[in-house]
């Protein structure tokens, strides 16, 4: 017989008796590690068993609303580093570079020449920062809103755009400043700056990038200065904050950047007029699609803002392809005072991978923030509580996949591997009472479950219904979030 390690949750079976046992009980559940020499570990289970299904086959509208609403919308601090391993956020050495960009500038007409500063975390919001932050209507959810801006541009197709292939390179190319956006009528024909989450506004100023699967946005404090070129000393300046704020979709091939200005104090000479203006490259397997940031007044009333849409470049006429991009944002201040335009900061998203390589959904595209794990969550009190108590049962044991931890299930996408994990976990030997039907975890569709995992599963005999919708839900979830093969993902028990 081999050998047998037991977690017993709401049991008092002895190890002995367990590893023979063949009427597990609606409120047993075991963790187990199984020989392969287990006689009923490859006896097949039932065809009705619950599962999230064939992997290969599209998902029902009703499985994809289940992982909709299964889906637990929780922003994590995203990584510094990009997966390439360049650093998120603004190039290194601007202010080297600024000091030498005013020496540069100055000539024996020259008067003023504007400084900008690097992007700098804060402690503590000031109270001019607290104040401006305080005034933006940021809702709880903006699923809506990203969903019809995508959809317009989609719609728009490429009408007006200026899509060309960027390439990293092109990002430190000097910069071309946009039109201004002096004319009234103009100015109102621009679509209005999307509304950034609430949880973003919530976080404040601290330099970093929160990231959902379809969403980031964070917030970064900035000044420019303007210089007296004769004399190398400040004579005014314009602190303001930065938000930076993406969101892309589970079905387009286009995702959305939004950065948007808002000053917070100002002082001396030299500032009054001074407009903003930027543009916008793609680092990866991306391209600009369409870039919106003309010259716009800053001040305590005015907001600049640049609005750029990205399309993925990956090969979608081949089959399961996938590639990663980024964003990035580059604005200049300029000023009929200054003799020449302030040097560029810019700053780029995280990464972005869009991808046509979901199974059940050949050929379809869509985008997804890389570097967020999904979570798939369920209540207790909710219409599962039999598979939540189950998992959360599970998880104290400290099989994988707890939300709040770095213990990541990962998905698995081979149909025969997956089988394998349940026919190990429940094989047909073991009796179902009337009602119920076994239920195992880790899921049978990761790479942790009982044949390919480390050995360690629990089943339990739980309600078929709930254990049949749970499993729709699973499937769904991993067509919503775009959970691909190898793709990590946590299961939050509420």
């Amino acid at each position: 017989m081999g050998a047998v390690t037991l977690g017993l949750l709401g049991s008092h079976l002895g190890v002995a008796h367990a590893a023979d046992e063949q009427e597990t009980g609606a409120d047993t559940s075991l963790t187990t590690s199984v020989a392969e020499t287990d006689p009923v570990a490859d006896e097949v289970s039932p065809e009705s068993e619950a599962d999230d299904g064939d992997p290969d086959a599209a998902p029902s509208a009703e499985d994809l609303a289940l992982g909709a609403d299964s889906t637990a919308g929780e922003p994590e601090a995203a990584p510094e580093t990009a997966e390439d391993g360049e650093r998120v956020g603004l190039a290194a050495g601007q202010q080297a570079t600024c000091d030498g960009r005013v020496k540069d500038v100055a000539g024996p007409d020259a008067q003023y020449a504007a400084c900008a500063s690097p992007l700098e975390p804060a402690v503590e919001l000031t109270s001019d920062e607290q104040a401006v932050l305080s005034q933006l209507e940021a809702p709880a959810d903006t699923s809506a809103a990203e969903s019809a801006v995508l959809a317009a541009e989609a719609e728009a197709g490429q009408a007006g755009s200026e899509a060309t292939p960027q390439t990293a390179a092109e990002d430190t190319a000097p910069p071309v400043a946009p039109a201004d956006e002096s004319d009234t009528a103009a100015a109102a024909a621009r679509p209005k700056p999307w509304k950034e989450p609430k949880w973003c506004i919530d976080a404040g100023v601290d330099n970093t990038w929160y990231i959902e699967r379809m969403r980031g946005c964070g917030i970064w404090r900035a000044e420019v200065n303007v210089e007296d070129v004769r004399t190398g000393r400040k004579i005014g300046g314009i602190k303001y904050i930065v938000i930076g704020y993406s969101f892309s979709a589970r079905d387009s091939k286009t995702w959305a950047y939004q950065v948007r200005l808002l000053e917070t104090k100002r002082w001396g000479r030299g500032v009054n007029g001074t407009k903003a203006s930027g543009s916008a490259s793609c680092i990866g397997k991306c391209k600009v699609a369409k870039k919106n940031f003309p010259g716009q007044t800053i001040s305590k009333s005015a907001e600049p803002y640049g609005q750029f849409f990205m399309d993925t470049t990956i090969n979608t006429s081949a089959s399961k392809q996938r590639g990663t991009g980024r964003s990035v944002a580059s604005w200049t201040f300029s000023n009929r005072e200054w003799v020449a335009p302030s040097e560029p900061t810019k700053l780029s998203t995280v990464d972005v991978r869009c991808d046509n390589a979901l199974p059940g959904a050949p050929r379809q595209v869509g985008c997804v923030t890389l570097q967020a794990v999904p979570v798939i969550s369920y209540s207790q009190t909710g219409p599962w509580p039999e598979v939540a108590k189950h998992i959360k049962d599970a998880q104290a044991t400290g099989l994988p996949g707890k939300y709040g931890t770095t213990n990541f299930l990962t998905r698995l996408t081979d149909r025969k591997k997956s089988q394998e994990n349940r026919d190990k976990a429940c094989p047909s030997s073991l009796e179902r009472p009337p009602g119920k039907s076994c239920d195992e975890y880790p899921f049978a569709s990761t790479w942790q479950g009982a044949k390919y995992g480390n050995g360690k599963f629990s089943r339990r005999m739980v309600n078929a219904k709930q254990n049949t919708d749970a499993g729709k839900a699973l499937k769904g979830f991993y067509t919503y979030s775009r959970v691909l093969e190898g793709d990590r993902f946590l299961v939050w028990i509420r």
